[in-house]
């Protein structure tokens, strides 16, 4: 699995908006996850989404979307919204959770699924502030194209992600 990550903040890149008209907060209401067309045409990223915004998780979710690029296989991204306020209202505390976030997924070496996973750290914002989150983008030209979302669900929730993000 080839992985990055990025920053794009400032004039004109997109920002995390997270609780846009159609958001539907799994936190309160992981029942509701049949209501996001996304996770019923693809169940991997379902059971992803009820991870993401678990009790245990670093994170919750605004957002989401599938599609099949042009060259076929099949792509999406999950906007993501760090539940430690400091990591929120930092950028570089953002950058360090998709730096730590990578370091994971490449040590579980997933490198043969023949899928991408690209991390971008973005301004959000929510009902209460403005801060960073980060758009976490998958692609996979492979028959198989769960892979990638598989890696990125074991890396988030691994004993070794959880300790290192502490130390951010």
């Amino acid at each position: 699995m080839d992985i990055d990550w990025e920053v794009e903040i400032g004039g004109g890149a997109p920002v995390i908006e997270a609780h846009w008209p159609g958001f539907i907060d799994l936190r309160a209401h992981p029942e509701r996850i049949n209501e996001i067309a996304e996770a019923s045409e693809f169940p991997p990223l379902a059971d992803l989404l009820l991870k993401l915004n678990s009790l245990i998780s670093p994170v919750w979710t605004s957002k989401c979307d599938v599609w099949r690029p042009e060259q076929g296989g099949l792509a999406c991204y999950i906007d993501l919204i760090p539940k430690d306020e400091s990591v929120f209202c930092e950028w570089k505390r953002a950058e360090g959770f998709c730096r730590t976030l990578t370091s994971q997924m490449i040590a579980d070496d997933v490198s043969d699924c023949g899928a991408t996973a690209t991390l971008v750290v973005r301004q959000a914002v929510t009902n209460q502030a403005e801060g960073f989150g980060i758009t976490a983008y998958f692609s996979a030209d492979v028959a198989s194209p769960e892979a990638a979302i598989v890696a990125f669900s074991n890396a988030i929730q691994s004993k070794a992600f959880h300790q290192a993000r502490e130390q951010s």
